[in-house]
């Protein structure tokens, strides 16, 4: 029997831009220490700008369709280096500094995420058919934040999923109190300023007239990903939105 976190544990995904500023990651520490204290925390990361680096240098040509990077074998490689090794120890390391019990996996590690082939044109780039649910719930409980690393298990071995991704069918599958992606903006930018709550209906309309572009697609998509199959709310936010609570809510 798996034992059960008292209150449900908040998903947080950070992305690759972020991860690049001075002093990010500490601060990442600081605030999931905070709310660690009431709230179990998952984290789950990216590490896009530092893959784009370590593929240019080894003369690779970065391909993104849709927010989401075209994966051959010598890119997979590249990911897995920068995510599960690089990225993964980089957070696990701050968040043991900032008091936090936390442990560093990736998708393959206890099957914790499984996947099927997204489509023959991306490549290794895995869809998330299932969570290891009970995994992440039984650390909870014991007060360990679990970093994960998306690369994630499949037919022909591994694969790389996107982070948004796979942070919205963990979110799900754990049916979260919220899923929190962070970004480098306090939320969705719609005119002049950030819009507090977001529907299915008007999300797919803001992507339609270009407003909502680029990078910011899989992450609404994977917040009402996130909101329809489980988790009672989705937030796009910035560091300082995910300790004040603030941000764009995605609801059902």
């Amino acid at each position: 029997m798996t034992h059960q976190p008292e209150t449900l544990p908040i998903v947080i995904k950070v992305g690759g831009n972020d991860l690049d500023k001075p002093g990010f990651i500490d601060e990442l520490a600081s605030t999931v220490a905070e709310l660690n204290r009431h709230t179990p925390c998952i984290v789950v990361h990216g590490g896009g700008q530092a893959i784009n680096r370590l593929q240019k240098q080894l003369g690779i040509e970065p391909v993104l369709v849709n927010g989401q990077r075209v994966t051959d074998e010598a890119s997979l490689d590249v990911a897995e280096m920068v995510l599960s090794g690089g990225v993964n120890t980089q957070i696990t390391l701050a968040l043991l500094r900032a008091g936090v019990d936390a442990q560093g996996m990736s998708g393959v590690d206890r099957g914790l995420l499984q996947v099927e082939p997204w489509s023959p044109e991306m490549g290794r780039v895995g869809r998330i058919v299932k969570v290891r649910a009970e995994v992440l719930l039984g650390l909870c409980a014991q007060s360990v934040v679990p970093v994960i690393s998306p690369i994630s298990m499949g037919p022909e071995g591994r694969y790389n999923v996107n982070a948004d991704h796979a942070a919205g069918a963990i979110a799900a599958a754990i049916k979260a109190a919220h899923a929190a992606f962070v970004t480098n903006v306090p939320g969705v930018k719609v005119g002049d300023g950030v819009a507090p709550v977001l529907t299915v209906n008007e999300v797919n309309a803001l992507i339609a007239q270009q407003v909502i572009t680029g990078g910011m697609i899989p992450k609404v998509q994977a917040a009402l990903d996130a909101v329809s199959s489980g988790a009672a709310k989705a937030i796009i936010t910035d560091l300082a939105g995910l300790r004040a609570g603030t941000g764009t809510i995605f609801v059902a």
